[in-house]
């Protein structure tokens, strides 16, 4: 019992260092895109993926962006305070594909809280379309709540199916 519960803190402290290396790595890509991207003008990347900046003072897919700075700051306490929640499920989660899918979107949450601090706005460089049907600007953090989101639904969704059985 005592093993378990030490390699579980073990397992915990790495999860810690995950997040912080994918924070990192989404606030080095929104840096390189302000340097170096000029705002609103498109650059492809592949097919179906350009690198567009642009700023959101919202939250995903633009919702809430009304460049408001009360608006703003509320959005990043609530931000925090799911994060508060979310880590609360991850120091109790005993499976290792939901911590991983939690330290996804915890990881995600945290990057555009600390994008959004400094101005009231999280930097989007990523933009996906089909030919002429654009679809979403996004960045790594996006991405890595959206898979982290997924990968969680899926998970509770096959355990929903099995304890039906």
């Amino acid at each position: 019992m005592v093993l378990e519960r030490i390699e579980s803190l073990h397992s915990i402290k790495k999860g810690y260092f995950v997040i912080f290396f994918l924070i990192a790595i989404d606030l080095v890509a929104k840096y390189l895109a302000e340097e170096y991207l000029s705002f609103g003008q498109a650059v492809p990347l592949i097919p179906i993926l350009d690198l567009l900046l642009v700023f959101n003072s919202g939250i995903a897919f633009s919702i809430l962006d009304f460049n408001n700075s009360f608006l703003s700051l509320s959005l990043s306490l609530i931000g925090l305070m799911i994060v508060a929640y979310l880590h609360s499920l991850y120091i109790k989660e005993e499976s290792s594909i939901n911590r991983f899918s939690l330290i996804l979107i915890i990881s995600g949450a945290l990057g555009n809280i600390l994008d959004r601090l400094p101005d009231g706005v999280v930097t989007d460089f990523l933009f996906f379309h089909v030919g002429n049907t654009s679809f979403f600007i996004f960045n790594f953090a996006d991405a890595f709540i959206s898979i982290g989101a997924a990968l969680f639904f899926l998970m509770e969704f096959k355990k929903f199916l099995q304890n039906r059985s």
